[in-house]
């Protein structure tokens, strides 16, 4: 009887992962694109072979990261996205503006793929990698390296945030949040393995480090070409706990910030370039000199 409850509990778990983790990958993608609605909890229920019971679950862990708004009788509403800003001709990709993970298809595009990341959590990138995962997959892409260089913060370090806004000393939204940031790496760590090993891809590198520093602003470094750059805007939100309780929290406006596009050209001296050599030395500098 105890191993059929905790492989129920533990089935149980991966099916809300999994719901969370597809609406999260399809409103990074743009399918789900901002003011837009999803689907009801019973089409969404059906489409994944769940119940109700693990849509709401997965719904309300979106809420709290800023991706969705849920009224009763409303349904849940796209809330936030990330834009970026760029005085490039590749603003014009997307009709509705440009988003993170077109930039990340077309660098999965090129037959060498690199990309440096200096992030608070390794959620966001994971979604997208696993959305490139799948195209490799399906044999839509083929790219034959991939190196991908993640910097996270330290493990061992006191963050700013997020914690509950009136107790500096709670530590629940500290581990809350190293929890999202385990998940997520060993999410996309397994992704990029899994193509090394079937040899899907002949050559994967991975390589986290960790620096003693507290994020301030999120960077990926493309192709070392292109740079989006955008800061971590503080706020203060309620989050409801697992147990149930409700706090105030002082968190970061990572999902619905602003990044700035910047392209190296062929001039040196111009802003792009400029922007784009500054960044990816000191991306180089961390991670030689401070990151572990």
């Amino acid at each position: 009887m105890e191993e059929r409850q905790s492989g129920t509990a533990e089935s149980g778990g991966r099916e809300f992962q999994r719901v969370s983790d597809e609406l999260r990958n399809r409103m990074a993608d743009g399918a789900y694109h901002v003011r837009s609605f999803l689907p009801s909890p019973r089409d969404l229920a059906d489409e994944f072979g769940v119940s109700r019971d693990t849509v709401q679950r997965a719904l309300r862990e979106l809420a709290d990261e800023g991706w969705i708004e849920s009224r009763q009788g409303q349904g849940s509403r796209v809330v936030k996205a990330r834009h970026i800003r760029s005085s490039t001709a590749k603003a014009t990709r997307s009709r509705r503006g440009v988003t993170l993970g077109p930039l990340i298809s077309e660098a999965f595009e090129q037959s060498e793929v690199s990309l440096d990341v200096y992030t608070l959590t390794s959620e966001s990138l994971d979604a997208h990698i696993r959305l490139q995962v799948e195209r490799i997959r399906g044999g839509f892409i083929a790219p034959q390296r991939i190196a991908l260089r993640m910097l996270l913060p330290s493990t061992t370090l006191p963050l700013p945030y997020p914690r509950v806004k009136d107790d500096a000393a709670d530590a629940r939204l500290r581990t809350r949040l190293a929890t999202i940031t385990e998940h997520h790496t060993e999410s996309l760590r397994g992704a990029l393995e899994d193509l090394a090993t079937e040899r899907l891809v002949p050559a994967v590198d991975l390589r986290i480090r960790h620096a003693p520093l507290t994020p301030a602003f999120k960077l990926y470094l493309v192709n070392g070409a292109e740079a989006l750059h955008g800061p971590y805007e503080v706020i203060d939100r309620q989050l409801v706990l697992s147990e149930g309780e409700t706090v105030t929290a002082l968190d970061v406006l990572g999902l619905g910030a602003t990044l700035t596009h910047h392209v190296r050209d062929a001039d040196p001296n111009s802003p792009g370039s400029v922007f784009v050599g500054s960044m990816q030395s000191w991306f180089d500098s961390v991670w030689t000199l401070l990151a572990v």
